[in-house]
């Protein structure tokens, strides 16, 4: 049974480039968390707070199901994901900076918060792609674009909630990153400087733990989103980025059969229930999966959700 997304359009080969596949999540949710409406709204309505790793797994399963996966997973993975934002709403019980105060309300489905969350998608996948794999061509970018609108609204966005063009997108969002709005909470710090490998990597099994990971992380950040987290990068920082993101392009460029193999291409679901599973043995060890945040009380107080 075919998907919504055909087998040869740019989100189907994009998503299925393992390189991206493993890497654009830790990416777009570091970014994701300097729009403090998205983040507190998310954090204040989370069941995952010992085991993030666990939704963060979930999460990137029901993405590449509705991606990759035939309309029948992508119908489950659309329900799934409707009744647990259907009650994503309510106030922000600590201040997300200028544009958020304390007390500003936010809704899963508002129409611009949905198009947020794909942009930042967007531009992880984007980006890793460009990176780790191959420049995309401007008519690729566009495809891209179009892609992760239509996927946006598979999820109940209305398309007027997107920018009409690609071009209108990347102005918006790049005029975004450098302005007064991005803001961090002290959790959202917290979580960004983990998921970028900052102290180490608490899960306990090489692939995730790895320093080559901390570096894509870290390095695929713009620099203003380091500044944010106080993330330092010199010389030798950069100089080992562009070293894994040579060797990662000509893996996919140089040696074409090998770009095709099951190694390079396809589904990570698996490697996303391997890092599931590493979470759960270090729970059961009396672990913490983000120390300071999986082992304290939410700093939110109870939930204040509006009608």
């Amino acid at each position: 049974m075919s998907g919504y997304f055909a087998p040869d359009s740019m989100v189907v080969k994009a998503l299925s480039a393992r390189a991206v596949g493993l890497t654009y999540g830790q990416r777009a949710l570091a970014l994701g968390a300097l729009k403090s409406d998205l983040f507190v709204g998310t954090a204040q309505h989370t069941t995952h707070r010992q085991s993030p790793y666990t939704r963060l797994g979930l999460t990137a399963r029901l993405f590449e199901a509705v991606f990759l996966g035939t309309k029948e997973e992508a119908d489950r993975a659309l329900a799934f994901t409707a009744k647990r934002h259907a009650t994503v709403r309510g106030t922000m019980g600590v201040d997300g900076g200028p544009a958020y105060p304390v007390g500003s309300t936010y809704s899963a489905a508002d129409p611009r918060s949905m198009w947020w969350t794909a942009a930042f998608t967007l531009d992880s996948v984007e980006f890793m792609y460009d990176a780790l794999v191959r420049r995309l061509k401007d008519r690729e970018r566009e495809e891209l674009f179009e892609g992760f609108v239509a996927w946006a609204e598979l999820f109940g966005m209305p398309r007027s909630g997107a920018p009409s063009t690609y071009a209108e997108h990347r102005a918006t969002y790049d005029a975004w990153l450098v302005s007064d709005e991005p803001f961090l909470t002290d959790e959202a710090r917290l979580i960004g400087r983990h998921l970028a490998g900052t102290s180490g990597y608490a899960l306990p099994f090489r692939p995730v733990s790895s320093p080559a990971l901390a570096t894509v992380v870290q390095g695929s950040l713009p620099p203003v989103a380091r500044e944010h987290y106080g993330i330092p990068w010199g010389i030798r920082d950069e100089a080992s980025w562009q070293a894994v993101s040579r060797a990662s392009r000509l893996a996919h460029g140089g040696v074409p059969l090998l770009a095709r193999t099951p190694l390079l291409s396809g589904r990570s679901a698996e490697f996303y229930k391997v890092v599931q599973r590493g979470e759960k043995k270090l729970l059961s060890r009396g672990g913490v999966s983000i120390p300071g945040v999986s082992d304290v009380d939410p700093p939110y107080g109870p939930l204040s959700v509006s009608a």
